[in-house]
């Protein structure tokens, strides 16, 4: 296929257009500055959401769409709304003008908020702050996009807390996997919130790329699904499994700090995803459980990568 993939220099995205060029697809890769870099076989454009040269890109077959503000401090509601609601709504009309008859787009379990977990879809839709909001409203106008042009398979992946290479351009975005190992790689203490057994649904990249697609070719119809691993780890946990990884020892010491204000407003304590809609609908199913995810991310070298700056 002839594939369009937004944030394609990005975390995710990155990894996701490597496999998609791997596979033998037509990749064209829309990028930013200062991110992850690309290899050579696809064509890469460099180029903001509202401003996507479609006639040097022509028709396409699908779209797989990972651009966003994901920076969930970002406290300017409107642009918020105009990258991650308009611009991707803008998006998927133009590339079906183009041809496209699939768009999988990257949503967000921050759409739950402190609701309880397992998150379910269509319940505890609370989110905590405006990415969350963000996302929560483009899921649901997405959906009636689709209503709109029954020819099209859009799916909506909300991607839980996602680990792995390609993340360390991300400075403070970046996950507590990487900036933990950062930390102890300096041979500092480890630093975490709180007393530590906030717990998280930590699902690996290449789960998250399977998850993409799995949606691009196995979807019947159009929906919106969790992306997590379906299960949670305390970040104890997630200290104890580093220092063992990073063969650390004498283990170091957690100093444990209190939360900014800022910050606490729209933290989540525990995120942990039902999966079951995801199987059903686009037949995925999540391979790798944390401690392996872990494993695979160090023995790639990218989990005592440098930060890029």
């Amino acid at each position: 296929m002839k594939i369009l993939v937004t944030g394609a220099s990005g975390f995710v995205g990155s990894n996701i257009a490597n496999r998609l060029v791997h596979d033998g697809h037509d990749v064209i890769a829309l990028v930013r500055p200062r991110e992850q870099s690309l290899p050579l076989r696809m064509r890469s454009i460099d180029c903001a959401l509202d401003d996507i040269p479609w006639p040097k890109i022509g028709k396409i077959d699908a779209v797989v769409h990972q651009a966003a503000i994901t920076d969930t401090r970002v406290r300017d509601r409107e642009r918020m709304f105009a990258v991650n609601v308009g611009a991707s709504l803008n998006l998927f009309d133009a590339a079906v003008r183009h041809g496209c008859g699939r768009v999988v787009y990257a949503s967000s379990t921050a759409v739950y908020g402190n609701s309880p977990a397992p998150f379910v879809e269509g319940r505890g839709e609370e989110p905590l702050n405006f990415y969350g909001e963000s996302k929560l409203e483009l899921d649901r106008r997405a959906m009636d996009f689709a209503r709109e042009n029954p020819d099209v398979r859009i799916v909506g992946l909300r991607y839980c807390n996602v680990f792995g290479p390609g993340e360390n351009h991300k400075g403070a975005m970046a996950t507590m996997i990487y900036q933990l190992a950062q930390q102890l790689m300096r041979g500092e203490e480890p630093k975490i919130f709180h007393d530590g057994n906030q717990r998280r649904d930590y699902i690996y990249v290449r789960d998250v790329v399977s998850a993409n697609l799995h949606a691009l070719s196995n979807t019947e119809k159009s929906c919106v699904v969790n992306c997590g691993s379906g299960q949670a780890v305390s970040f104890n946990e997630v200290v104890a499994e580093l220092q063992a990884t990073l063969g650390i020892t004498p283990r170091r010491p957690i100093t444990y700090v209190d939360m900014p204000p800022e910050i606490a407003r729209a933290y989540q304590n525990f995120t942990q995803c039902d999966m079951a809609r995801a199987r059903g609908l686009i037949k995925f199913e999540p391979r790798w459980a944390f401690r392996r995810g872990l494993g695979n991310y160090h023995e790639s070298g990218a989990l005592t990568a440098p930060p890029i700056n």
